[in-house]
């Protein structure tokens, strides 16, 4: 499959559909889950504009994809939808980091999934989801909520407020396990927890902190005063680190990132990391960089 049919066959963008939260019923959709890339792992990388390390790769936030629907704008870390960067499909099982505003009243019709570990985080404002599992329920900022498509669910996702933006990242992990029962959770999180340190949001145990999901991977979420330092430590050995700048500024292993920056590292144990303004937000995602 060359990488024009990949994409129509693979990405949910403008099939992603706008419509009223009052609308329903199931609107049709002719492109098809995303399908494993083969082999999944470096073949984005190093970026060659990066100049950092060889087991590194950075992503500025203006060096995003980004597409804007007026209802909704969405800014694609990696290839998505109408966003192709042969340099930028995945870095390793992370596949989708969308950043988006949802405008009031409006938001993504009922479509399916498949096999792909689903992950929302809300940052501002409310979302509405419904499923065709029967889950109902409403997330916001200090909630994650994680999907399991498995083989196969219809989902829905509105902003239900008529007076302001929703804010979210939508991230997508591939599984390492196919064909799983679907399943659906959230929580609210302790934001005391991640005060001046990471706390986990997400692991691959069900009995660990956060949510979980059929991958070897694990978020942490910290909040940051300026010049804390901390150290990560990788969870797993062959894993990555994904780091997501939500706000404010840090250094990591001596790169300097902004809001919305994204830095990508492997071949390591630990990352040092040092907030270098007032109310800075890090996301790290540990993730294997193989399947």
């Amino acid at each position: 499959m060359d990488r024009k049919d990949f994409l129509k066959k693979g990405l949910l963008g403008t099939g992603m559909f706008v419509a009223s939260a009052s609308l329903g019923n199931t609107m049709k959709n002719e492109i098809d889950e995303i399908e494993p890339l083969e082999p999944i792992g470096y073949n984005h990388l190093p970026n060659p504009d990066s100049k950092i390390k060889d087991n590194s790769v950075i992503h500025k936030a203006d060096t995003r994809g980004k597409a804007d629907h007026g209802w909704l704008v969405s800014n694609h870390t990696f290839s998505f939808a109408n966003y192709h960067n042969p340099e930028r499909m995945h870095f390793g099982v992370l596949r989708v980091l969308n950043d988006d505003k949802v405008e009031a009243g409006r938001g993504f019709g009922t479509h399916p999934h498949d096999n792909m570990e689903i992950i929302s985080i809300p940052l501002e404002g409310d979302l509405e989801h419904k499923d065709s599992m029967g889950n109902s329920a409403i997330i916001r900022s200090g909630d994650i909520q994680v999907m399991s498509a498995g083989t196969g669910i219809m989902h829905s996702e509105f902003n239900k407020n008529q007076d302001q933006l929703v804010k979210f990242l939508q991230i997508w992990v591939y599984p390492n396990k196919r064909n799983v029962t679907p399943r659906y959770d959230q929580i609210t999180l302790d934001k005391t927890k991640s005060k001046n340190k990471f706390q986990q949001i997400l692991s691959p145990n069900a009995d660990d902190e956060g949510v979980w999901i059929h991958q070897d991977a694990w978020f942490h979420l910290g909040n940051f005063e300026t010049n804390t330092e901390t150290d990560y430590q990788v969870k797993k050995k062959g894993n990555g680190v994904y780091a997501f700048i939500i706000k404010g500024s840090a250094e990591i292993e001596g790169q300097k990132l902004e809001e919305r920056d994204g830095f990508g590292v492997w071949n390591i144990n630990e990352l040092h990391i040092k907030a270098t303004s007032e109310n800075t937000e890090i996301l790290l995602m540990d993730v294997p960089m193989t399947m």
